[in-house]
């Protein structure tokens, strides 16, 4: 049973979802089966063709030469009808695209590429899209033209139109988009003729007086009843994700073993001795004190001043003492216990 509700689940969604778009008029049966009425002279004047196209496959080729009247009324024309019969007080989005062939005329009387005609006898439609000169316009019959905008060959042009279905003034509107920006406010005005019915006409329909031959393109038209329906809600494009390219692998972790034993410490054996000290010895009595005793009255030899120093010229110190003696016993003592540390 739950796989029964889930198979039902998947075949409804898609229906769901479109539910909103009441009739497509595309082309992309590749024929023009979606219009219930065909005015045109021969069916190479109503071409489905495979290009141009604005989206999809399909699209259709109107082409007006002078004299083509099927239907043996004013003007020159080529046109699908669809009998969509919009009652009044209903409310509905149109959306299609249209472009004008590179040697489309250039002439100073009206050429119809789109209208909603009354059911009726007679007169101009309550609605009615079409160019003069070098302009397109939007005309209401009870309002005149609400809107214009400068012809532009070669290109497709997208047209999203809302109506609201009246012949009271004060109750129908009808608001535009052309090429994606809003170009006519809600305007309010009878866009019904009273006790008459609407239905749609696209192709190309003409003034007689028109020689040259004229050809316009039709593409993806469809009738909704929500505006999600022909302005798809676009979804923002997410965060780019970068690709990191595959995991680099990182090998089988390394088997550390044991615990790493710490820097190993040097073993300094035992301890070192500081530098010996050296045994002086017994200490160096200093230099004896010569007592000098009692005055003898015998006068030492002196210095030989070959052996010294020049300058010297011998002589003893007041207490008996020679200056030069002491000198030198200091400076034998000092030898002396250099050795003994060598």
């Amino acid at each position: 049973m739950k796989a029964l509700h889930l198979w039902l689940a998947a075949c409804l969604l898609p229906s769901l979802a479109a539910a909103e778009i009441v009739w497509r008029g595309d082309f992309e049966t590749g024929n023009r089966s979606q219009y219930s009425v065909e005015q045109m002279v021969s069916s190479d004047r109503l071409q489905v063709v495979t290009s141009p196209v604005s989206e999809g496959k399909y699209a259709l080729k109107a082409t007006v030469k002078q004299g083509d009247d099927p239907i043996n009324s004013s003007g020159n024309r080529n046109e699908l009808v669809y009998l969509s019969n919009e009652k009044v007080g209903s409310e509905y989005w149109y959306r299609w695209k249209v472009m004008f062939a590179n040697d489309f005329p250039s002439v100073d009387a009206w050429q119809l590429f789109t209208q909603w005609h009354h059911d009726g006898c007679c007169g101009s439609p309550p609605i009615e899209f079409f160019v003069k000169g070098e302009l397109i316009r939007l005309t209401l019959n009870d309002s005149g033209t609400v809107w214009s905008t400068a012809l532009k060959r070669g290109t497709w042009q997208e047209f999203v139109f809302h109506v609201k279905w009246s012949p009271d003034a004060s109750v129908g509107y009808v608001e535009l988009w052309h090429n994606g920006a809003q170009v006519l406010k809600k305007t309010y005005a009878k866009t019904m003729f009273s006790g008459q019915n609407n239905y749609l006409k696209l192709g190309l329909y003409r003034a007689d007086t028109i020689k040259p031959v004229g050809v316009v393109y039709h593409d993806g038209m469809i009738q909704a009843t929500k505006r999600e329906d022909v302005f798809p809600v676009v979804q923002p494009d997410p965060e780019p994700v970068v690709d990191a390219g595959t995991p680099v692998d990182a090998g089988t972790p390394v088997d550390a073993g044991s615990p790493q034993d710490p820097d190993p410490v040097v073993d300094a054996g035992s301890p070192v001795d500081p530098d010996p000290v050296v045994d002086a010895g017994t200490p160096v009595d200093p230099a004896p004190v010569v007592d000098a005793g009692t005055s003898t009255g015998v006068k030492p030899a002196p210095l030989d001043e070959d052996d010294g120093d020049a300058n010297f010229h011998g002589g003893c110190s007041a207490s008996g003492g020679s200056l030069a003696a002491f000198s030198l016993l200091g400076l034998l003592g000092l030898a002396r216990a250099r050795r003994r540390r060598s």
